[in-house]
């Protein structure tokens, strides 16, 4: 049974419950960046950055949270030095046996998304005991993606469909967007509506490419152990979560997109005119739908009283 306090996010973040995201996207990035400045090795990153996504799931799951994603390990990383995936493999083992009392005490049910297919058997059979001792939980769904590729997901999602219509389960025409969704693996959690990446990195890096559609993203120059909940200034989780306006309410815009240009943000409208971060923030006349919408901490949330009624509630074009 959970033991632990639900809180009230209008209390904690200022913000009415059914304002906050459903669905919460994590790219966990600069483990190792964070040791190396510390003249330590890579794995003290990695373990620094284990303790902290107890912090942040805890704080989600009380916060009503729906979903939370972590991007933990990808199909790319098994291409880092042998011992370090040797160390990595060893805290997912640990943190799984260790975080399951937390994880029952705040009623939170463990998925991982993700092949299981290369994973050690110590981490697979850690990972099927916790998720199957959570099963029935009705809280926050914990979705680890672990050995995971948005690319090699919907490779899977479409054979799985191929082979359907090859028994005449389903007929080519019954293919839709819904039957995509569900049958990637997170079919049963809702699309996120916020992107969080730390480190400071403008890309997704094969992460969730089919679910974050309408997601508004957030991008930190803070490394993901740096990345605490309790902190009292911009990095501050609580803040950053605050800042988001849920999408819901708003009609879906599909004649503008998101271009990244290094540490440069522009919107392109469809016939390619874009326009660049700064005359966003700057002009009182800009709209722009909230499913496009991404910011960085270190430019436009500094302007957020500013931009916000901006991109989400004037009636203007984005200036060209």
């Amino acid at each position: 049974m959970p033991t632990l306090e639900k809180l009230n996010p209008l209390l904690e973040l200022g913000i009415a419950p059914d304002r906050m995201p459903r669905h919460v996207a994590i790219i966990m990035d600069g483990n190792g960046r964070w040791a190396k400045r510390r003249g330590m090795q890579r794995v003290k990153g990695h373990e620094a950055g284990a303790e902290n996504v107890r912090e942040i799931v805890t704080r989600c799951a009380r916060l009503g949270v729906e979903a939370l994603t972590l991007y933990s390990f990808s199909t790319e990383n098994w291409n880092r030095p042998l011992d370090e995936i040797a160390h990595l493999m060893r805290l997912y083992v640990h943190y799984l046996i260790r975080e399951r009392t937390e994880i029952m005490d705040n009623d939170i049910r463990l998925i991982q998304v993700g092949r299981r297919d290369g994973l050690p058997q110590e981490v697979l059979r850690e990972l099927d005991e916790t998720a199957a001792v959570s099963r029935n939980n009705q809280g926050m769904k914990l979705c680890l993606a672990l050995n995971y590729s948005s690319r090699v997901e919907i490779v899977d999602a479409v054979r799985h469909i191929a082979e359907r219509v090859k028994t005449g389960e389903i007929q080519p025409g019954d293919i839709n967007e819904q039957l995509i969704s569900d049958s990637l693996y997170t079919a049963d959690v809702p699309d996120p509506d916020l992107l969080v990446r730390t480190a400071g990195e403008m890309r997704v890096s094969n992460f969730l490419l089919w679910q974050i559609s309408y997601a508004e993203i957030y991008v930190t120059d803070t490394l993901w152990p740096d990345f605490h909940v309790t902190d009292l200034n911009e990095r501050s989780f609580l803040k950053n979560v605050s800042g988001f306006r849920s999408p819901r309410d708003d009609a879906p815009v599909q004649a503008w997109g998101v271009v990244f240009g290094g540490r440069h943000l522009s919107i392109q409208a469809a016939d390619g005119r874009r326009a660049s971060s700064s005359s966003a923030v700057d002009s009182g006349g800009a709209s722009l739908p909230a499913q496009v919408m991404i910011w960085r901490e270190t430019t436009v949330a500094k302007h957020w009283n500013r931009v916000f009624p901006v991109l989400c509630g004037g009636s203007g074009r984005p200036p060209l």
